[in-house]
């Protein structure tokens, strides 16, 4: 999965990682825009009191992170955004919404992404 100082990328294992990750997103972030009032994205979002634009905007982000990762050129700026938006929903779930258990999944995708992102990089 990661590879040692000086040794390529393993172009496959690359594509594939970054069609995982912009799977997950497109799927979490399309979630976001249901109508449907017992969602739990609407409840969730209802709770951190921030109005509804916050869901939306946070599933756009969430969208648009997952094309930028797919597009060879922007994937760093892609797994950044996404990275920034997983430590965000980690921050306001631990301290806004005070449920510290619930903040290690987005916890957890943070840290995926910046692992993924440190994997990457040339050197």
């Amino acid at each position: 999965m990661f590879e040692a100082v000086g040794e390529r990328r393993n172009v496959l294992s690359d594509w594939m990682f970054r069609g995982a990750i912009a799977l997950v997103f497109v799927l979490e972030g399309t979630e976001k825009f249901s109508s449907d009032p017992h969602s739990s994205w609407v409840r969730l979002f209802q709770q951190i009191g921030m109005g509804q634009w916050f869901r939306y905007l946070t599933g756009a982000v969430e969208v648009l992170g997952s094309v930028l990762v797919l597009i060879p050129w922007t994937v760093t700026a892609g797994l950044a955004l996404l990275a920034c938006t997983m430590a965000a929903a980690t921050l306001i779930v631990l301290f806004v919404l005070g449920r510290p258990a619930d903040s290690v999944f987005p916890g957890i995708f943070f840290l995926g992404l910046a692992a993924f992102y440190w994997s990457r990089r040339r050197r």
